[in-house]
């Protein structure tokens, strides 16, 4: 069939028994050809559908039912993020963000697609670039290989917005923290000394599960707050950003020879591990030469747990990996308590799973009760207990 025909209609007729079914969605023509030449330059991925817009993506997402979705952000008639929110709320498929407007000068941008539910970000190379664009190529075949082995679960933002002829489209909005009520099955001591410091882990998901989290912590709230995402160098300062201008408490980004707040969420810096010592002094310090994730959470969390001790209360949420497993582990041997995001409201049950398994989580509750539970651990109440 033509390249030239319009894009909406140049969906395959099924999709191939071959090859990793991807859609793109790009407004200009040019850069849809590119990244479709890009992918089956091998065998290993097939294009099966384009869209010009964020409502047509939405519509051959649900039709066609890819692997992945590589899309810009810039879009005519439905913006990126709605139609990113809208396809994880009504069909959830892995996204990967390649778009001009995720590089470190929009990194807002970035952390707005990832909590709206993209796996990934990749900023577009410029066209004065051209004699890098098959390392550009290689690296979207890279992460698209990553993003279709992801199990995405449903993001109910986009069941909440207004049908998109209602109003016009606009960018990422408040996260409301839901309502929870609990019905335990039994109930639990909480923390067995004054809760100085919450510490939370993330990856894939991240974004959204922070804010999920974090929006129950109301200004009043003791502890200090210390947040481990994993995320490319660069975009640390944009999730700070971000946060700080969602969140009830302010948020800030961690350096060396800061102490860690009570009633302020501490965000560790890319490039760096985050070490925690006595009186919650902060000591940022380049990652030993293998470790795959920097910043780590093992290497937060095992600093934590010989400085506080049973002091701290440690939360892994969702992200791909083991990364903050171990760490957790030691956290609870000294007497912390320790939470791990339920595998149904995780993006991806990687790293709570493995914690889980090597019996480093005490508690283990969706994304949404995760935030009334640091409440009651810090107000000395009772937890629930969900599902150990």
């Amino acid at each position: 069939m033509s390249p030239d025909l319009p894009a909406g209609s140049r969906q395959a007729a099924a999709v191939p028994s071959v090859g990793i079914p991807v859609v793109v969605v790009d407004d200009s023509r040019v850069q849809r050809r590119f990244l479709r030449s890009a992918l089956e330059a091998t065998p290993e991925f097939v294009v099966v559908g384009e869209a010009r817009d964020g409502r047509e993506a939405v519509a051959v997402v649900e039709r066609l039912g890819p692997a992945a979705v590589l899309m810009d952000l810039d879009l005519p008639v439905m913006n990126g993020i709605e139609a990113i929110e809208r396809i994880m709320a009504t069909r959830p498929t892995p996204i990967v963000v390649y778009s001009a407007f995720v590089d470190e000068e929009h990194s807002t941008n970035a952390i707005e697609a990832l909590a709206a539910g993209a796996v990934d970000v990749f900023a577009k190379p410029s066209w004065g670039e051209g004699g890098r664009l098959d390392e550009y190529a290689d690296e979207l075949r890279r992460r698209l290989r990553v993003a279709a082995r992801i199990r995405v679960i449903t993001h109910p933002r986009g069941r909440l917005r207004p049908p998109a002829d209602a109003a016009p489209a606009k960018s990422l909005s408040r996260v409301s923290a839901p309502a929870v009520s609990w019905a335990p099955a039994e109930e639990i001591t909480p923390a067995s000394a004054t809760t100085q410091l919450v510490a939370i882990g993330a990856s894939t998901g991240g974004p959204q599960a922070l804010a999920t989290v974090l929006t129950h912590l109301a200004e009043g709230f003791g502890p200090a707050v210390l947040v481990i995402q994993h995320m490319a160098e660069g975009f640390i300062p944009g999730l700070v950003s971000w946060l700080d201008g969602l969140l009830p408490l302010p948020v800030v980004q961690g350096e060396t020879g800061r102490r860690l707040r009570p009633g302020t969420i501490t965000v560790a810096p890319s490039g760096l591990n985050l070490l925690v010592h006595d009186h919650l002094r902060v000591v940022c310090e380049p990652a030993p030469e293998k470790q795959f994730h920097v910043p780590g959470i093992d290497a937060s969390f095992l600093s934590i747990a010989d400085a506080i001790g049973a002091g701290a209360v440690g939360v892994l949420l969702t992200g791909m990996g083991r990364d903050g497993a171990v760490g957790l582990k030691a956290m609870r041997d000294c007497g912390s308590v320790t939470i791990g995001q339920d595998e149904a409201t995780s993006a991806v049950y990687g790293m709570p799973q493995a914690g889980y398994a090597l019996g480093a989580v005490q508690h283990q509750l969706p994304v949404g009760e995760i935030g009334p539970a640091l409440l009651a651990v810090v107000r000395g109440g009772v937890l629930p207990c969900a599902s150990l």
